[in-house]
């Protein structure tokens, strides 16, 4: 008995969109070149849509980036977790008391020993890229509410300023 021919792909269906998205090279590549343009030295290049329960995202990180130390406080106990796996390169999360004193230090590395964390709500921290091109896949709680997503450390400046410049530059030092 002879092998039936398989059918053709209808040409169409190559085009459609597909039901995976790849996070390779050429996308870390593309938004990292993104990042290193961007005045804030990062840039997040988003899987989910605004209204999603779960934001899924890469957060792309270079050296010189200040993120002025936060936490995410949600009406709901347990919807203000972060959890940061790290695909490339390496940042420095600061775990933060409400003076802004550093309690506790990770070296978050794609190669090393510690590749990511889970943060759990209500802990100011800040992030610094160690290397070049630092890509974390990010998740936590949504939707994304811009005005009260961050409870931030007034204490610390804010961003673009040159006092924060010189926090990101003291806070790398520490690694």
């Amino acid at each position: 008995m002879a092998d039936a021919a398989l059918p053709l792909q209808d040409p169409a269906a190559l085009t459609a969109p597909s039901a995976l998205r790849r996070l390779d090279q050429a996308l870390f590549d593309a938004v990292a070149a993104g990042a290193l343009s961007s005045p804030r030295r990062r840039l997040n290049h988003n899987l989910h849509c605004a209204p999603d329960l779960v934001q899924r995202f890469l957060n792309v990180l270079q050296p010189g980036t200040y993120v002025r130390p936060h936490r995410h406080l949600r009406p709901n106990p347990g919807e203000g977790f972060e959890c940061f796996v790290m695909l490339q390169g390496a940042i420095g999360l600061l775990l933060l008391d409400d003076q802004g004193m550093v309690l506790q230090t990770e070296r978050l590395e794609a190669g090393g020993d510690v590749r990511g964390i889970e943060l759990q709500e209500g802990h100011f921290h800040t992030l610094v890229a160690l290397t070049p091109g630092a890509v974390m896949f990010e998740i936590k709680q949504g939707p994304y509410v811009p005005t009260a997503d961050k409870d931030f450390l007034t204490q610390f400046p804010a961003e673009g300023t040159p006092e924060a410049q010189a926090q990101e530059r003291a806070w790398r030092s520490l690694f």
